[in-house]
C-alpha cells in the first residue's frame, strides 16, 4: 500500500482500480477532488479528506442527541447543516398510534442515539433508523467530537486502531461517521482514550500514526491503520 498527500486536481494513480469518495476518474487517472490522504492498495483507490462537514450517507453509523418530538417522531442532532428524523413507526412498529403510544416513553428531549441513515436525497433531512445490531439509546458516556473526515483514521484499517484504543483503555468506544465518539469505562480509561482520539485527529496526515498511538498507549505493534 502507498499512501501520500494530495490537493484538488492531483493524479493520484493510473490504471485500473475501484475508487471510492471524493475521487474522480479520468481516462485512466485518478484525480483527487479534496484535500486529503490518499492511499493506492490491492483493494484500490480512496482519499481521506481532511477538512470539511459531516454529509450523511445512506447506512451510515451516526451519534445523535434527541432534540425535539413531534407526535410521530423524533428530531436528532447529527452534528450535520441537515437534522434527522427519526419516525415513531420504527420503534414502535406498524401498529404505532399517536393516541396510544407515549413517544417519551422510548426516547426524551437530550438522549443519546446510536443509529443509522436509513434514507437521504439531499431534497429533505435524512431518515434515521435504530435497527440493527447495537444500535439505539447509548446508555453513558464521554463524547469528544472530531472532524468528520478524520474518522477513517480513527478507526483504521479493519478497525485496528479503534480497537487497540479501546483494548488499552479498557473503554468502549461508539464511532459515528458524523466525527461524534462516545466513549464509556472508567475515569482514567475515559481521559486516555480522548487524548489519543485527539491526537488521531491532529496527526492524521502523518505516516506512522499508528507507531505515535501505539507508543503513547503502551501498545506493541501488532498492526497497522
Amino acid at each position: 500500500m502507498t499512501r501520500k498527500q494530495v490537493i484538488p486536481g492531483d493524479v493520484i494513480a493510473s490504471g485500473d482500480y475501484r475508487y471510492g469518495s471524493y475521487i474522480e476518474k479520468r481516462g485512466s487517472d485518478y484525480i483527487a477532488l479534496r484535500i486529503g490522504l490518499a492511499e493506492v492498495s490491492s483493494e484500490g483507490v480512496k482519499l481521506i479528506p481532511l477538512t470539511g462537514p459531516y454529509i450523511p450517507h445512506v447506512d451510515d453509523q451516526v451519534v445523535g442527541k434527541v432534540i425535539d418530538m413531534s407526535g410521530f417522531g423524533w428530531e436528532i442532532d447529527i452534528n450535520s447543516s441537515f437534522f434527522g428524523y427519526l419516525p415513531a413507526s420504527f420503534v414502535f412498529g406498524r401498529d404505532f398510534s399517536p393516541a396510544t403510544h407515549d413517544l417519551s416513553s422510548k426516547f426524551k428531549v437530550g438522549d443519546l442515539l446510536l443509529c443509522k441513515i436509513e434514507a437521504f436525497d439531499r431534497s429533505r433531512d435524512p431518515q434515521i433508523s435504530i435497527r440493527g445490531p447495537g444500535l439505539g439509546k447509548v446508555p453513558r458516556g464521554e463524547i469528544v467530537k472530531i472532524s468528520p473526515t478524520k474518522v477513517a483514521r480513527l478507526i483504521g484499517r479493519k478497525g485496528y486502531m479503534v480497537n487497540m484504543i479501546s483494548d488499552q483503555t479498557g473503554c468502549e468506544l461508539k464511532v459515528g461517521q458524523n466525527g461524534l465518539v462516545v466513549v464509556s469505562g472508567p475515569p482514567e480509561g475515559i481521559l486516555k482514550a480522548a487524548s489519543a482520539i485527539r491526537m488521531i485527529e491532529e496527526e492524521a496526515h502523518l505516516a506512522d500514526l499508528t507507531t505515535k498511538v501505539q507508543n503513547y498507549l503502551g501498545a506493541g505493534a501488532q498492526g497497522g491503520d
